[in-house]
């Protein structure tokens, strides 16, 4: 029989972790607290490095529901210095020369297809059937769900996102931290006719903005700025605060920023939050990847095609050091697994949870010395023809040496 896993969590991990482990011969099972149409969340820039790993899966990258992206811009909204502090077309670069680059996806558009692609491939998916607690025994672990049932596997793997009860269940509950900074987001049809796909930064006084192309007429937007605490819900804000960001002063913002903002489809508003960064990932036969080892926030644009690393060394390691997946896996060869995959993730991750962290505080700064000297950095940073490319190169080659095993 093949070796059962339980995956817990239908997001952005869990669904690709599940049909590379049916390829390599074991038993995966999803459970999922939503529902099977999820709605929550705006949308996610697809990188080379992630996209080399969903090219894993026949068929996946060529039903993206999204927009290759073919430049980057960057502009200064502040009154005082409005101008164009970058243009590259390194996207397109990328592209000619691994034959992937930059993808921009509709979230919800994206799960759906992750989770259709699954269960068409005969991966049993429990929507709606929240994982409460995890149990271990030396031979298997069991889920314990909100319904009352439970489930037992040889190895569960918690990809339950940045509120995950399974890391709860194997390290405690944790206080997360407020970063100070906030989030507006969007999605705004007809947004920039005049541009080829594009990936836009827009700098302001106190404020950042990016945005980019989920589909030919479509942008995406996020809009990060200092306020006080708010909740890390991720969902539309009501109708009346929806319509107060229409109509406010952010709707006059220069360069089509106020465009996006007038005429988003719905608009959501979040918090930012930090978590503690965990020592370990695993215990027995239970390990965490993704937002639920190392939660990030979302400057760098790695969350995803992170926990895609994630889940590419992780089969890696079972195809090593578990190669029948036929028999059960011992918890010495478990614990091999889990520590190898620590040992390789780990550092890496927390490097860019720390920059993604800077990032953001690079970004958004206020009072006219601030936002010169910010604005003349960034210029700075992508003087050169190959200087974005060049670091879109050293992301991906960090990784090169151990993407061995297909």
């Amino acid at each position: 029989m093949p070796t059962k896993v339980i995956v817990v969590g239908c997001g952005i991990a869990g669904p690709v972790l599940a049909l590379l482990l049916k390829q390599k011969g074991y038993e995966p099972v999803i459970y999922e607290r939503g529902k099977r149409s999820p709605d929550a969340g705006l949308s996610l820039m697809l990188q080379l490095n992630g996209l080399r790993v969903l090219s894993l899966i026949p068929g996946l990258v060529e039903q993206l529901p999204g927009m290759k992206i073919d430049q980057a811009m960057l502009y200064s909204i502040v009154p005082s210095d409005e101008r164009i502090l970058g243009q590259s077309d390194y996207p397109a670069e990328l592209r000619r020369e691994y034959g992937k680059g930059l993808v921009g996806v509709q979230r919800p558009k994206f799960l759906a297809l992750l989770s259709d692609t699954a269960l068409a491939q005969g991966i049993p998916i429990h929507f709606e059937r929240q994982v409460v607690g995890v149990e271990q025994e030396e031979q298997y672990a069991r889920v314990l769900l909100n319904t009352g049932e439970t489930d037992t596997a040889s190895i569960v793997v918690g990809c339950d996102g940045l509120h995950s009860n399974v890391r709860i269940s194997l390290f405690g509950a944790e206080d997360a931290t407020f970063t100070g900074l906030t989030q507006l987001g969007g999605i705004t049809s007809s947004a920039f006719p005049d541009h080829k796909p594009t990936m836009f930064n827009f700098y302001g006084d106190g404020l950042h903005v990016i945005s980019y192309a989920v589909s030919e007429k479509t942008y995406s937007w996020a809009l990060t700025r200092r306020e006080p605490e708010t909740k890390e819900t991720w969902r539309a804000m009501d109708a009346a605060a929806q319509d107060s960001v229409r109509n406010g002063p952010l709707s006059q913002l220069p360069f089509g920023v106020g465009y996006l903002v007038q005429n988003a489809e719905k608009i959501t508003k979040y918090g930012l939050y930090d978590r503690p960064e965990l020592k370990s990932w695993h215990k027995g036969r239970v390990v965490l990847i993704g937002d639920a080892a190392h939660p990030t926030s979302p400057h760098l644009g790695q969350g995803a095609n992170q926990a895609f690393e994630d889940v590419y060394h992780l089969i890696r390691l079972f195809h090593e050091h578990h190669p029948s997946p036929t028999s059960e896996p011992s918890a010495a060869a478990l614990s091999t697994i889990f520590t190898e995959f620590e040992a390789k993730r780990m550092e890496r991750t927390a490097t860019l949870v720390r920059g993604a962290r800077k990032a953001g505080e690079i970004r958004v700064v206020e009072g006219p010395e601030n936002v010169r000297a910010r604005n003349d950095a960034v210029c700075a940073e992508w003087a050169g023809e190959g200087a974005a490319l060049q670091r879109a190169r050293d992301l991906l080659e960090a990784e090169e040496a151990d993407w061995s095993v297909k």
